[in-house]
């Protein structure tokens, strides 16, 4: 005769191996076929099924007796299934927050790389000196007296470059929004 699932359910809660392998043989099925109705896909009841039988050994701890093994066991099928569903809103949830923010992260780098195509863009409707004069301040991050050291200029005349190259691009930019 069979050992009932109870006698064994109380065996593998106490480290019977062979206990819980003859419930996991025996009740399987019965887990993979409600998980399945539960998440509506195959692949989502074969791992659910499998993360339940890894489950199991801890679970059967709190096992109680109080009502049928099947019935238990069903509760922990539904258990796992709704645990997965709240798993995957909170991932979706975080993705689509992480999309969102993704979103805005490409807008931001846009935005920048059409900044960065007007200022090309007008740096060469500047004349050469200016240029050479934001190249070496901006462009290589020298002082304005390193600058005017390369250039064979004063530091006073550089400084006056600089102003001269911010005060006709802010007449570009006026000049291009309009």
């Amino acid at each position: 005769m069979d050992t009932p699932d109870e006698t064994l359910a109380t065996a593998a809660a106490d480290g019977d191996r062979a206990a819980f392998a003859t419930l996991v043989h025996r009740h399987y099925d019965r887990i993979h076929g409600l998980a399945w109705r539960l998440t509506g896909s195959l692949t989502e009841a074969e791992d659910l099924a499998q993360d339940i039988c890894a489950a199991l050994p801890s679970k059967l701890r709190n096992w109680r007796g109080e009502a049928r093994f099947t019935t238990w066991l069903y509760r922990v099928v539904v258990n796992a299934a709704h645990d997965q569903r709240r798993r995957r809103a909170t991932r979706s949830r975080a993705a689509l927050g992480w999309g969102d923010w993704e979103l805005a992260r490409q807008d931001e780098i846009a935005v920048q790389a059409e900044a960065q195509d007007w200022l090309a863009q007008a740096m060469t409707r500047l004349p050469p000196e200016l240029r050479d004069t934001v190249a070496l301040v901006l462009g290589e991050e020298m002082t304005q007296a390193e600058a005017g050291l390369v250039l064979g200029l004063s530091e006073g005349t550089i400084a006056w470059r600089m102003s001269e190259v911010k005060k006709r691009l802010r007449a570009m930019a006026r000049e291009d929004a309009r």
